[in-house]
């Protein structure tokens, strides 16, 4: 896969040529002061990258999903339930 860099200044005045280039496939680099800070890439190997990800997302992705399910204090909820079981 061919990939091009441009300056920023640079990116912002060829805009539509990296857009025809990511049509035929090409990633480019966008830089500020040398460091790269954007890459726009094919749509597809975006929604690629997307679908890969989630795949892989395993139990991280239910991170946040029993927020507040232990109440405000979590560490008191779950003492109180071990406590149960030596009453």
């Amino acid at each position: 896969m061919k990939s091009a860099t441009y300056g920023l200044e640079q990116a912002r005045a060829q805009l539509p040529h990296i857009a025809s280039e990511a049509v035929a496939g090409e990633t480019s680099v966008i830089t500020r002061h040398g460091k790269p800070v954007a890459v726009v890439v094919p749509v597809a190997q975006w929604e690629a990258k997307q679908r890969l990800s989630r795949a892989n997302a395993g139990i991280l992705a239910l991170r946040g999903a029993g927020r507040g399910l232990w109440g405000n204090d979590p560490a008191k909820t779950v003492a109180k339930l071990r406590n149960e079981w030596d009453e």
